[in-house]
């Protein structure tokens, strides 16, 4: 059956085990991964747990030394020292090879893990920072995870425990500043990320409320007449009866339910059908805790599939832990429900970590089993629950629970899902705007989408409350326009995450990235805890605290990792290698491309429903250096990266000859033969020359220039066609004038006309731009007023 079927080969290599004759086992897994155990009773654990699935890994190259007192491994990455005695700090040592400056790189058995964070189970109620546990990456060079106590499965692919005894079971691993190389090795041993399905990648809509059939269908109509595209609608809990004599009688909450509210949704099936119209999935939610009450609808057959005695009515307890309850889990209620057309599950489950059978984690066992279990009839799987610990990531997508609204609850969230890298997870979805309490702020809402549509997931959810809306056209004016713009972007940036995504299931690398993973010697790196990179092309600056008054600015600390950065909104060209505060009105933000980059995006500005392959792409192009992306599109069946036909366009530039150079469409077919292409090239304006080739035939095109970048629209194209574009040799990026953007800023600041004269002699006067920031900072600016300043004098300085 497709619910025990997974992947996983835990048994290793003989040739890679050192020891296991006595009460210490190591096992060389990888050049810088060990596994360390040891066993009173020498029976050491050759199953598969929830962290390691696949043990099996080539062999690397190692030497052993063996005498009677002491052990020695010895890899590229590391050299292990053992006194052959019970695990001790001063006994169980291994020396990182590499330098890592101040940072110890020698790893005790036993020590304090410091690592540069993981993730959390949740954020229910969180009002900021939370503790972040453990990742696999640090600065000296090592960490280690204990599996001693983790649910395993046996050579059935159910669930088991632990032999009793005193037993330790941990992981080192020791890849010195290659954090990418480390959380590679991660994914080999716990098995890698699956490939989302592409509709995945668009907006959620989610909220707490007990719509109805007609309002939630209206709802959909609003969103598409607002021009904000939907992918994914999700019914919270009362789309089952809630607020029912029923559940009155039989004196249980009413959170888990199985039977739909015909009240609100006289015909489901219907319903769920006419969502689909709309090109969108849907999601409902499942509080399974209670059990299955006599009232339910499928009471009496769940009851005959588990030989249950209806007589006295008495409910059918929740038991994740037995295989045949399991079994008709999923059989009989959900393969119902899914049959209407529930697309994805929401499993929300906050009842603690413990069952029937002690060690075993409920939320593991749903997470595992509703996975596998969404992948029937070949479905590509997909869940959407809670993270339950390291492995984890094996079942997307997270859910990270009901926050507060609250500016101190959006800071915490980019670094929080930027260290989810660190132990590989990478699918995080935050209820974008926030949950419950905090206060009604249209800004705080607006920053949070802007994060939301650069995070892995776009999920717009919230309390029941009717103070919290976060529907576009119940904000209006500026509000309305810009949250729209980027739910609508959200879907523009598709094409690209779909190729990020796959990247992530096929390289082993998650989709948002720490700036220390790309520069972990620069110690700035580690200084931007909220700065990140968006996939392979695009690094992000949240905007996580409220606009300045005086000059309606946000503000957010940027460092610029070598090699020039343009914004591809604005086109602004910041050089590398410093810090430096940016600043943005409420309808843009930090979002920055390198020398080089290439990003496809929709060329619709407002995409449809659904998340389906464009007609026509635009492509974001910066100059400056050589480039390349791989488009890579799918038909959409097949459940996993082996499975699955690729489609791929590569897509090139080359700076010397100032060529842009899109190849013929390679591998499977997708779901377009011909397509329309735009190039643009943010912070480059005007060319020397514009050439334009198909198949090497000249072709005329009409380049148009913007404040943004220069456009060049290249048409409709079959797929097999290469096409050419030229745009003169070496080209460079635009180094705008200060003093244009000085003076919009003056005229839009809230401040003394007599100090805006003052500013404006400063850096009217043709001084080198140095000379313009020490008089500046002379003049005793606050920083509100100083920072725009300095961004505009020094960015590309």
């Amino acid at each position: 059956m497709h619910r025990y079927n997974f992947q996983q080969t835990p048994l290793a290599h003989p040739e890679a085990v050192v020891g296991g004759t006595a009460q210490f086992r190591f096992t060389v897994i990888a050049d810088g991964l060990l596994r360390y155990e040891w066993a009173d009773d020498q029976h050491f654990e050759d199953r598969a747990s929830v962290l390691a699935v696949n043990r099996q890994l080539p062999v690397p190259e190692f030497r052993v030394k063996d005498t009677e007192t002491s052990l020695e491994i010895i890899t590229r990455c590391f050299h292990l020292t053992y006194d052959k005695k019970a695990f001790s700090a001063s006994g169980l040592t291994a020396a990182v090879k590499g330098s890592y400056g101040p940072h110890s790189s020698v790893w005790h058995f036993g020590d304090e893990n410091i690592t540069l964070g993981g993730t959390a189970r949740t954020l229910d109620e969180a009002d900021g920072r939370v503790d972040m546990g453990s990742g696999i990456v640090s600065r000296c060079g090592f960490a280690s995870i204990d599996d001693s106590a983790s649910m395993l499965f046996d050579k059935n692919q159910w669930i088991a425990t632990r032999r009793p005894g005193s037993r330790i079971d941990g992981y080192l691993f020791a890849y010195g500043h290659d954090y990418r190389a480390a959380v590679r090795a991660f994914y080999a041993l716990s098995g890698p990320q699956p490939l989302l399905p592409r509709w995945a990648l668009g907006n959620w809509w989610s909220r707490y409320h007990a719509y109805d059939e007609q309002e939630f269908l209206q709802l959909m109509d609003n969103f598409r007449s607002a021009g904000a595209p939907l992918s994914v609608a999700v019914l919270d809990m009362d789309w089952h009866i809630v607020d029912d004599p029923r559940v009155a009688k039989a004196g249980v909450t009413g959170w888990t339910g199985y039977t739909w509210n015909t009240d609100l949704f006289p015909d489901p099936e219907a319903f769920l059908r006419k969502l689909h119209d709309y090109n969108v999935k849907t999601s409902i939610n499942v509080h399974p805790a209670d059990g299955i009450q006599s009232y339910e609808d499928l009471y009496k057959e769940l009851a005959t599939a588990l030989g249950h005695n209806t007589s006295w009515n008495d409910p059918v307890q929740f038991d994740i832990t037995n295989q045949k309850f399991l079994d008709a889990y999923f059989d009989v209620l959900h393969r119902r429900l899914e049959q209407q057309g529930v697309d994805i599950w929401w499993v929300d489950w906050q009842q603690g970590e413990h069952s029937r059978i002690p060690g075993i984690d409920p939320l593991w066992v749903l997470n595992h089993f509703h996975f596998l279990d969404s992948g029937y009839e070949g479905k590509r799987p997909l869940t959407f629950s809670r993270y339950a610990g390291p492995g984890s990531h094996r079942y997307p997508i997270g859910f990270s629970g009901d926050t507060f609204i609250t500016w101190d609850s959006l800071n915490f969230q980019p670094e929080f899902t930027s260290t989810a890298s660190n132990i590989g997870y990478g699918w995080w979805s935050h209820d974008i705007g926030g949950h419950m309490h905090g206060q009604k702020d249209d800004e705080l809402l607006i920053r949070w989408v802007q994060y939301g549509t650069f995070s892995p997931i776009l999920r717009l959810h919230s309390s029941n409350s009717p103070w919290n809306p976060k529907e576009p056209w119940n904000l209006g004016g500026d509000s309305e326009r810009i949250l729209t713009k980027f739910l609508a972007l959200r879907h523009r940036l598709v094409p690209y995450l779909y190729t990020m995504n796959a990247r992530a299931a096929k390289e082993n690398l998650p989709l948002i990235q720490p700036m220390y993973w790309e520069y972990p010697e620069e110690d700035e790196a580690y200084q931007v805890a909220n700065q990140y990179l968006y996939g392979s092309e695009l690094m992000i600056a949240p905007i996580t605290s409220p606009r300045d008054r005086q000059t309606g600015l946000g503000q957010v600390l940027v460092w610029f990792p070598p090699a020039r950065h343009v914004d591809i909104f604005s086109g602004m060209v910041y050089e590398g290698n410093r810090m430096l505060h940016v600043t943005r009105s409420l309808d843009t933000y930090p979002v920055f491309a390198r020398e080089g980059s290439i990003i496809p995006l929709d060329a619709n500005p407002v995409p449809e429903n659904g998340c389906k392959e464009p007609e026509a792409l635009e492509l974001l192009v910066v100059i400056g250096a050589d480039g390349s992306f791989e488009l890579i599109e799918d038909e959409g069946t097949g459940a996993s990266v082996g499975e699955i036909q690729f489609a791929q366009t590569p897509i090139s530039f080359s700076q010397a000859d100032g060529k842009l150079t899109i190849s013929p469409r390679q591998g499977a077919s997708s779901g377009r033969n011909h397509r329309g292409w735009n190039i643009r090239f943010p912070g480059f304006s005007s060319a020397k020359e514009i050439h334009f080739f198909v198949n090497s035939s000249p072709r005329d095109v009409h380049p148009e220039g913007n404040a943004a970048g220069l456009i060049v629209r290249l048409g409709e194209h079959s797929v097999e066609e290469e096409l050419v574009l030229k745009i003169g040799e070496n080209p460079h990026l635009d180094v705008s004038s200060p003093k244009t953007h000085i003076m919009t800023f003056l005229k839009q600041a809230q401040i003394s006309l007599d100090l805006k004269d003052q500013i404006w002699r400063t850096v009217s006067r043709g001084m080198p731009s140095t000379l313009q920031v020490g008089e500046l900072i002379a003049l005793g600016l606050d920083s509100n007023i100083l920072n725009p300043l300095l961004e505009y004098l020094l960015a590309a300085a």
